[in-house]
């Protein structure tokens, strides 16, 4: 198989699995739109936030590195690297899962009950994601995508339980334990379980690039959870319903943006390796590409009709479609930024793509909030775009640079265990 052909075969393993991720998260959010209205479903949002926060950090500490430094390894470094990274991922699962729950204990309520419900589940879908990761590092997407069409599957009746007890609490519970089924079957399509004991030993092997990169993936979901809560308390709980409807539409863009580097990270580390010059060229492509897909969906969204619009959202699609524009618009940008993070992250630039997370998660909150101050959920859209734009200008401008000062051999070797 030619180098080519090899990329476009782990490239659309990895769009096949994105697209089933996406559907996945797309048919969860319809449906609890759908099922429990505008407040309810803003309480979801909240606990779904928070767990993109909570997944940050486990991709920091255990499956960022993995990526960076066990893509296209030989099976031996591979599956020891990556007993420890999902061991890693489990036992960050069952920290902060403890730790969901003692705060949902605390708050009480609807709130504090579906903050208690995504601790119980916390574990099984840190691991399901960190499958994934691994599987596109050994260049085996089909089996990341088998995975999530498992989860998918699992959802169907696990959804239609939660409906009839009617709850955000059921349908949180509902949403990880179809995540837990996959997990659990990714032990079995791998053949490894997770080494929670070796999880000490991999942090201390990666801390170079994990520390950083916890810092950078907790402040870009640190940014979301404050930017939701922000205009929750700003605009009321049914703003950040109506943001996160709009998103929804959105929602194909937004996973293969949050679940970048399952494809895009390896791909660059194997360009780097192969035909370092060629780097740039794949980023651009890459984050162009994505840019240019965000707008035309964008594009398409207008032209839905309000019927349509109503039957798949509900209530919430009257104040999420008056958001399409502004959330196209910051889609497309946070999707050109990205090409150039990939390629930072593969450079192991671990310093140059913390200032860039760090820059662009202040814009974001700023943008988001301070719209959110002067027009409520539409202004907060406007102003989020806004700030996109521009954390993608200075995401290139790290990557320029960096490009610039690269070693000769910029990734480290491998280390075995």
């Amino acid at each position: 198989m030619t180098p080519v052909r090899g990329i476009v075969r782990r490239l659309s393993w990895g769009l096949a699995d994105q697209a089933a991720s996406s559907i996945s998260n797309f048919a969860v959010g319809l449906y609890v739109a759908r099922s429990l209205g505008v407040s309810a479903f803003g309480v979801f949002s909240l606990a779904w936030v928070t767990y993109g926060v909570v997944l940050n950090v486990s991709r920091g500490l255990a499956t960022d590195p993995l990526v960076v430094r066990f893509s296209g390894v030989p099976e031996p470094a591979w599956r020891g690297a990556v007993a420890r990274s999902t061991g890693t991922a489990l036992g960050v699962g069952a920290v902060l899962g403890a730790v969901s729950v003692a705060a949902g204990s605390g708050l009480g309520g609807n709130v504090g009950t579906a903050f208690a419900c995504l601790g119980v589940v916390l574990p099984g879908l840190l691991l399901q994601d960190a499958w994934r990761y691994s599987f596109f590092a050994a260049g085996a997407g089909r089996k990341a995508f088998v995975n999530d069409v498992v989860w998918g599957v699992a959802l169907v009746p696990a959804l239609l339980v939660a409906a009839r007890v009617g709850s955000v609490a059921a349908f949180v519970l509902a949403w990880g334990a179809s995540a837990t089924v996959a997990a659990g079957y990714g032990c079995v399509q791998s053949g490894i379980l997770p080494r929670v004991g070796r999880a000490r030993g991999w942090l201390r092997e990666q801390r170079d690039l994990g520390y950083r990169y916890l810092v950078e993936n907790v402040s870009l979901g640190g940014a979301s959870q404050l930017r939701a809560y922000g205009l929750g308390a700003i605009a009321g709980v049914g703003a950040v319903g109506a943001v996160r409807g709009a998103e929804l539409l959105m929602g194909p863009f937004l996973a293969v943006l949050m679940g970048l580097s399952l494809v895009t990270v390896p791909e660059a580390a194997r360009v780097l390796r192969q035909a370092p010059h060629r780097l740039r060229s794949f980023c651009l492509l890459l984050g162009g590409g994505q840019a240019v897909g965000a707008l035309l969906w964008g594009g398409a969204l207008l032209l839905v009709p309000g019927r349509l619009g109503e039957f798949a959202l509900g209530e919430v699609w009257h104040s999420a479609s008056e958001l399409i524009v502004p959330i196209s618009l910051g889609v497309a940008g946070a999707g050109l930024g990205t090409g150039a993070a990939a390629g930072l992250r593969a450079l192991g630039a671990a310093r140059r793509s913390l200032r860039a997370q760090l820059f662009a998660s202040a814009c974001y909150v700023g943008g988001g909030l301070g719209g959110a101050a002067l027009a409520g959920p539409v202004g907060s859209a406007w102003g989020v775009a806004a700030a996109t734009v521009t954390g993608s200008a200075v995401w290139w401008l790290h990557l320029r640079t960096a490009l610039r000062e690269r070693r000769p051999d910029p990734i480290p070797e491998v280390r075995t265990p």
